[in-house]
This record gives C-alpha cells, sequence and structure tokens, in this order.
C-alpha cells in the first residue's frame, strides 16, 4: 500500500502555469509568414522566469538569490550539475557532483531509476526507460526557492519527478501513481554521484552499529559503473593498513565505527535485512548520513523520506580511468524489497542534500 512519505519536505506548491495562444482564421490562399503570436511557444517563454532559464538544448537552470545553481536535463530528468555557495567570497561556488558529459548520454550526476519487478523473481528485469519527461509546471518563492516539476507515463504507471532549489540545499522527489488494474511491485533509487577532491580524503559519516552486506548497484543508464564494475574486487595496494577485504554478497555485518573511508573499492547497502522487517520492530538505517571531502574541507547531509535502504560504492583506483577527480555513489533506494502499489494508489519518495559550509 502506498502512503504519503512526502510530508516533511516543504517544496513550495506549485502554482499551475497555463499558456494559451490565439489564431484568426485564414482568408486567403496567399503565403504568409506567421506572426510571433502564431509560432509555438518555446519552454523559455511558456515557464521561465527569473532564476528559471530554458535551453534549446532541452536543459534547465536554476539559480537561486545566493548564486547556487543546479542544471537538469529534461529529456532524461537527469541533474548533471549542483553548484551552490559554500564559501563567503565572491566566487565561492563548489561543484558537488561528478558528471562525465556525454551529451544526452551523460552519466553520474543525479539520476532517477524505477523497476518494475513483477512477481519479484525477475529482478532488475523491468526497466522503466524514463526517457520521455516533459515539463508539466514551475513555481518559485521570490528566488530563494525554485521548482521544476516533469512528468512522464510508463505503461499504467504515471511518474512525476519535482527538482527543487534552495540557498543551502537541493531536493528531488517522485511519485509514482499506478493506474492499472493490478498492483505493481516497484524498486527505485535516487542516484547520485558525489565529487571528492582526492582519493585519501573521501568518507562518509552516520552509518555506526547499521546493518549492511555487500550489494550490486541497480542498473541504470546514469551509472558511471556497471553493476559488475561496482562488484569487481581489486587488491589494496602498499600503505593499505587497516584495510580488510569486502564479506561476500549476501553476508550481513553491522558497522562498528563512526566513519566509512571511501578510499577502497566497495558497493554495499545499508538497511535492516528482509528476514528482519517481519519482526514487529526492527532497527531501520538512519534517515540522514553525511559525506566529508577532507580534501576541499566540505560536507554534505543526505537526508531520506520513503525509500528503505541506503546504497553506497566508491570505485577506489578504477576512478582514475574517469577522471583526475575522485568520485564517490550513493543512494537513497528500495532494492531489496519490492514496493508494492496497489491499483489507484500512489508511491512518494524524495531526497534533499544540504549543508552548513558557509
Amino acid at each position: 500500500m502506498a502512503s504519503s512519505l512526502l510530508s516533511s519536505l516543504s517544496l513550495p506548491k506549485p502554482t499551475l502555469i497555463r499558456a494559451s495562444s490565439s489564431s484568426s482564421p485564414q482568408t486567403t490562399t496567399t503565403p504568409t509568414t506567421p506572426s510571433p503570436s502564431l509560432l509555438p511557444e518555446t519552454l523559455d517563454q511558456k515557464f521561465g522566469r527569473k532564476g528559471i532559464k530554458f535551453f534549446d538544448s532541452g536543459a534547465v537552470e536554476l539559480t537561486v538569490r545566493n548564486g547556487s545553481s543546479l542544471k537538469l536535463q529534461i529529456p532524461n530528468g537527469h541533474v548533471t550539475s549542483y553548484k551552490p555557495k559554500v564559501y563567503w567570497k565572491d566566487e565561492g561556488f563548489e561543484e558537488v557532483l561528478y558528471t562525465l558529459d556525454n551529451g544526452n548520454n551523460s552519466k553520474g550526476g543525479i539520476g532517477l531509476v524505477v523497476n518494475n519487478v513483477g512477481d519479484g523473481k525477475e529482478q532488475g528485469s523491468g526497466l522503466l526507460h524514463l526517457s520521455g519527461w516533459s515539463v508539466k509546471d514551475v513555481d518559485s518563492d521570490s528566488i530563494d526557492a525554485l521548482q521544476v516539476e516533469l512528468s512522464c507515463t510508463s505503461g499504467t504507471l504515471d511518474l512525476t519527478y519535482v527538482v527543487t532549489l534552495y540557498p543551502l540545499s537541493m531536493a528531488t522527489a517522485v511519485i509514482v501513481k499506478n493506474n492499472g488494474r493490478k498492483a505493481v511491485n516497484l524498486t527505485g533509487a535516487i542516484l547520485n554521484h558525489f565529487k571528492f577532491k582526492k582519493r585519501s580524503g573521501a568518507a562518509v559519516q552516520g552509518f555506526l552499529n547499521c546493518s549492511y552486506c555487500t550489494h550490486p548497484p541497480l542498473s541504470s543508464p546514469f551509472a558511471i559503473l556497471s553493476p559488475a564494475e561496482a562488484m569487481k574486487t581489486e587488491e589494496p595496494g602498499w600503505f593499505s593498513f587497516g584495510w580488510e577485504p569486502e564479506k561476500k554478497q549476501g553476508v550481513w555485518s553491522v558497522q562498528p565505527v563512526p566513519l566509512t573511508i571511501l578510499k577502497h573499492k566497495l558497493s554495499r547497502v545499508y538497511t535492516a535485512p528482509p528476514s528482519e522487517r517481519s519482526k514487529p520492530f526492527y532497527d531501520t538505517p538512519p534517515s540522514k548520513y553525511e559525506t566529508i571531502d577532507q580534501g576541499r574541507e566540505l560536507f554534505f547531509r543526505v537526508i531520506r523520506m520513503g525509500f528503505e535502504d541506503i546504497y553506497m560504492s566508491s570505485p577506489g583506483s578504477l576512478s582514475e580511468k574517469y577522471g583526475k577527480d575522485y568520485f564517490i555513489c550513493t543512494a537513497s533506494a528500495s532494492m531489496l524489497v519490492p514496493v508494492v502499489v496497489d491499483p489507484g494508489e500512489e508511491w512518494r519518495g524524495a531526497q534533499v542534500i544540504e549543508h552548513d559550509n558557509l
């Protein structure tokens, strides 16, 4: 049964924008040049406003009053850049996301992935190809909160994807409505690729005493590492004091330390084991955690809502294949146990990335 899981996320209430164009009947067959009022409206003409700029390439850029910005590719709902103000100096902006720019096939950044797994016996076989997003609405609160709402349809499912920018945070939220006659079983994630200055200074804080196991990520067109690459083991190399090999997939452990060092390769899901979830009470993963970039002396807090699991991976030495900077992948996810959405019901999930670096 789907439930309302976004009540704590204070997103501006969308204000429906309707655009219309008028035309007069033609009384002659003589070729004429259409007047500007008869030409199809561009997205920027229809939805653009202060702080929200649409481009002919299919992208939109949001910029709030303090200069923080993000870029979103509309056709595939891919957030390719999030650059908040993190220092008081004039040029105090830093890119948070790691993105490999390849036109419309960019990888990394922040992307939504949803699978319809049917009866659950064919995990990952029902990847929804969410490449037909269109702009449904925009909203703003002065220029301190900007929002773009996208929508698309996949079979009997209607999906809404809302991206919001604030001065010190950004939020992504998804709503899936089942218009069919049968319940659907879904897995999904909001996949993040965080940029780090150097490999030795990458860590995450917040998983002390949390259960986890080695697990591949959900397959996604936005992922830099494929599930097979993420699970491939590597030797730690020299001077890797304190390193321990990752356990086999399906073997559960409890993290005994507050910091997760991400210098070496790993691929994990932090959550309650599925076998524990039938109990009246069980420990759930934390609702938030923090990424720590020692090289830039920056941290970002990630808050999940509606998702049951937290995925996390680091590429280790494989990062050198993709550039000089280091990156990690995290996700607010429902991976191990599908979400059941009954006919006529909705499921909602959201994620916030915020910071206190100023």
